[in-house]
């Protein structure tokens, strides 16, 4: 197939920097043998990893090329080069994880990472190279250069390499600007049968053998985040009310150096890596006071470093900042390795050649989400998770820098191992497909202005009350508060007419909404949903565990503590310890 100019490579495109791929709206069919929600990385990859017998859909609420990994600067991990080797790899990644990495799972993860690699080369990827070798660079806590990246936008290098193939493939189906509402379980198996979709003003049922989740990370439930504002937890938000079981929910891994300006820049770790100093007002590199590794020590001990050295020297901390000097870094070396760095920073007033970058912590990765096995496989029959919205047991309590871009594409590769001629005869098995009835619905019924100033409100006030309890420091009476705010807020999400009619949706019934510009109005309706719902997980398991390890901080229980080296297993409304 030959596409036109508008889906050439982002590298031959004019105005690469602004990539996006403009795919008509088309009418979907009620039936693809898999469906992957999410277009980042991991929902790329699996995408492309399908048989090409089967019929893909892939569904993104955005654009394709949207996504928190279309921001990652820092890089891919793998071990490639000969001083390297994925026996080291593993041993980083288990240190990183503070015991509660499972070893299986990052032993295939380590393993596999070379020859991703090159898959990736093989498709596309315009890595950095030295000559003709690849380029790696160091990140904190890896006892070795294995980061390999394509100057300081190697996510978007991927992310776009990705969606061209993508595109070029006759079996899969974009279905861009579309929300995955609810999944369709069937009652008396538990088979997950496909979703329900928003697209286009209606509400249908999409069938489906299989579905695979891949919707990233929850950030936006946090005020200050580096992740997109598409980031809104919902993969893992629709398999918890489904009856998925979940995991290790309040690890969360809090970027030390976002850039203090509207949208949380991320400077990228690899800066640290390349030399770039953190100090205080005064100067001072002060980070080598919480650890022996300065500001080259695992995030979570960074972050917390930063909170406390600003807590005792700001007189405020919501606007407080220390700041990372890139001046120690060769001037030819940050114009090859961080060029975007330099253009955003410049877009602020910031000369990153003489003047240092104001920068405090953000909510950057979620450790936690969908438990999931080798294969992808959740509890759930027929329901698979990828990448960031799952609970692989890779990242343990603390993900490896530059392990999350590997992941997507190690466990999306799987994908192709799976039985789908089982999952097919399950599917025979299941209820026969019912033609949805539909219901024609008129807006002006159920007071749209008025609850969308209930929803903005909700929207605007519990990402500052989660980053409040459940942010880098996190105590007993300041969660209990929380949880008992945001369930407020759920029976008064519940109460709205649009959430009675929606959430009584079955799936033999299909909505019909008579109102262009409802795609805004229920998008906010569902990620405010979502977000209530991983607010909660969030906040009750960060009250669940009683200590301190990884990205999770007690400020009363500081230690960690052996008893606890366990996992937090979630179902419906259940916490409890697991292996």
């Amino acid at each position: 197939m030959v596409l036109p100019n508008k889906y050439l490579s982002h590298k031959n495109h004019p105005n690469h920097k602004n990539h996006s791929y403009p795919l008509p709206d088309i009418n979907i069919p009620n039936q693809f043998d898999v469906l992957v929600v999410g277009a980042g990385a991991a929902g790329l990859y699996t995408a492309l990893c399908l048989p090409a017998s089967l019929k893909v859909g892939l569904i993104t609420k955005e654009t394709v090329s949207l996504s928190a990994s279309d921001w990652a600067q820092g890089g891919i991990a793998a071990a490639v080069a000969p001083e390297d080797s994925p026996k080291l790899h593993i041993e980083d990644t288990l240190k990183a994880g503070a015991g509660l990495c499972d070893i299986a799972a990052v032993k295939f993860l380590a393993e596999q990472a070379p020859s991703c690699i090159q898959s990736l080369v093989n498709l596309g990827v315009a890595f950095d190279r030295h000559d003709s070798n690849l380029a790696l660079t160091l990140e904190a806590a890896h006892s070795r250069p294995r980061v390999l990246h394509a100057a300081d936008t190697t996510g978007r290098e991927v992310t776009t390499t990705l969606t061209d193939q993508v595109l070029r493939r006759q079996n899969i189906k974009v279905i861009q600007q579309a929300l995955a509402l609810s999944l369709w379980i069937e009652p008396h198996t538990g088979q997950c049968l496909g979703t329900s979709l928003f697209y286009q003003g209606k509400i249908t049922w999409i069938r489906a053998m299989a579905v695979i989740l891949a919707t990233g990370g929850g950030g936006q439930v946090f005020a200050q985040t580096t992740n997109p504002a598409v980031s809104t937890g919902d993969g893992v938000a629709i398999a918890w009310r489904a009856g998925a079981i979940l995991r290790d929910l309040e690890f969360v891994q809090f970027h030390p150096t976002a850039l203090s300006k509207p949208g949380r820049f991320l400077i990228s770790e690899a800066v640290r890596g390349e030399g770039a100093h953190l100090v205080d007002d005064t100067g001072r590199r002060f980070a080598f006071d919480y650890h022996p590794a300065g500001e080259l020590a695992p995030r979570d001990v960074v972050s917390r470093a930063i909170f406390s050295h600003l807590q005792k020297t700001a007189a405020d901390m919501a606007t407080a900042n220390v700041w990372l000097d890139m001046r120690p870094i060769p001037a030819d070396k940050i114009r090859h390795r961080f060029p975007n760095i330099i253009n955003v920073c410049q877009h602020w007033g910031i000369d990153v050649f003489t003047q240092p970058i104001p920068v405090s912590p953000a909510a950057h990765y979620w450790m936690g989400g969908i438990l999931t096995d080798v294969m992808n496989a959740t509890n759930i029959p027929g329901l698979y998770a990828i990448g960031e919205t799952a609970s692989t047991g890779v990242h343990g309590a603390n993900r490896l820098a530059s392990n999350s871009l590997l992941e997507c594409i190690v466990f999306g590769a799987q994908m192709a191992n799976v039985d789908y001629e089982k999952l097919q005869l399950r599917k025979q098995e299941s209820a026969n497909f019912i033609e949805p009835e539909s219901l024609e619905v008129n807006p002006s019924l159920i007071e749209w202005e008025n609850q969308q100033r209930q929803l903005a409100e909700i929207r605007k006030n519990l990402p500052r009350i989660v980053w409040q309890s459940a942010g880098i420091c996190r105590e007993k009476s300041s969660l209990e508060n929380a949880i008992s705010q945001v369930a407020s807020w759920q029976q008064e999400f519940a109460a709205l007419p649009l959430s009675k009619l929606l959430l009584s949706l079955q799936p033999t019934q299909s909505v019909n909404f008579h109102q262009p510009q409802i795609e805004k109005e229920l998008r906010l309706w569902a990620e405010t949903r979502n977000l209530l719902d991983i607010a909660e997980l969030i906040l009750k398991s960060a009250a669940f565990r009683t200590e301190s390890r990884g990205g999770h901080y007690r400020l009363d229980y500081p230690q960690t503590d052996p008893n606890w080296q366990f996992h937090t297993v979630v179902q419906n409304q259940e916490w409890v310890m697991g292996k």
